[in-house]
């Protein structure tokens, strides 16, 4: 049975959302937003099993390259989001990768390139009750290089720099709502962001990194451009086989700067590490 209204987890751990509980899942979590995307990953791996799936949410786990790691669906928008993240740092996962799609905001970025966030504005309501807006929504410097990493040695198209998140699709993206209804506040708003070097919108990047963040757990987040709000260009299925490739790419290579670390009892990763030189 669950506990309590304050604390809703049975005595053996067991999450009331994501149905998973201590030892369910590794400390490698991918995180897309859709559910359905979730056994289309886990079909990546050399081995791979349903282990729950509960109000929406769907969690498989498996071995990438020798490599355990999970994928649980987070849902659209940081609120659903922010309860996947608790619920699994919970049950012993501490390193997660978003895997989802974006619309770019630069011509540059163009359909199918990946995007690498090295942070993210924070447009979304749900880091807000986490903490003041003047708190940075960054990723972990070594997920963000272990995405680099996995992306030059894939040889795929991408970018890395800033991500802006919002809760909503339409208005808050500058898409008019139902009936042409879109506040001043929010008119042109993929115009100002992209003069500030913003590379693209999406809607759980700054939740996850702001939560991991203030826990101590990792973070990062690689996104395939299926849309570009410049040449108003729309592909869903853009990108999405590099961004799980990278994603699971990067899984491995943190697993093994990890291990460097470990058998080098070194707290935080360096060039120097990584290159052999200390």
């Amino acid at each position: 049975m669950f506990g309590s209204a304050r604390d809703p987890a049975t005595g053996e751990g067991l999450q009331y959302h994501i149905h998973l509980k201590p030892g369910d899942v590794p400390r490698y979590v991918l995180l897309p937003g859709d559910p359905g995307r979730v056994p289309l990953i886990a079909r990546t791996w050399e081995r791979s099993r349903l282990v729950a799936e509960h109000r929406g949410f769907v969690t498989y786990v498996g071995t990438y390259k020798g490599v355990e790691l999970a994928a649980t669906s987070t849902g659209i928008g940081g609120p659903s989001t922010a309860i996947v993240l608790e619920e699994l740092l919970r049950v012993g996962a501490d390193t997660f990768i978003r895997v989802g799609t974006t619309g770019a905001l630069q011509e540059h970025v163009k359909l199918g390139d990946l995007v690498i966030s090295s942070a993210a504005v924070r447009l979304d309501g749900t880091s807000k009750v986490y903490v003041d807006p003047e708190y940075p929504a960054v990723a972990s410097y070594d997920v963000l290089l272990a995405l680099v990493e996995a992306a030059e040695s894939l040889g795929v198209r991408y970018h890395v720099g800033i991500t802006a998140s919002s809760d909503s699709f339409y208005v808050g993206q500058g898409r008019p709502g139902f009936g042409g209804y879109l506040p001043e506040r929010w008119r042109g708003v993929e115009r100002r962001l992209a003069e500030l070097g913003v590379l693209n919108f999406e809607m759980e990047a700054s939740t996850i990194f702001v939560l991991a963040s203030i826990y101590g757990a990792r973070a990062g987040a690689v996104c395939a451009a299926i849309a570009n709000r410049v040449t108003d260009e729309f592909d869903p299925g853009a990108g999405i086989s590099d961004m799980v490739r990278v994603a699971n790419e990067a899984v491995r290579i943190l697993r093994e700067w990890d291990e460097l670390r470990r058998l080098r009892g070194r707290r935080h990763l360096s060039v120097g590490l990584v290159s052999g030189r200390l």
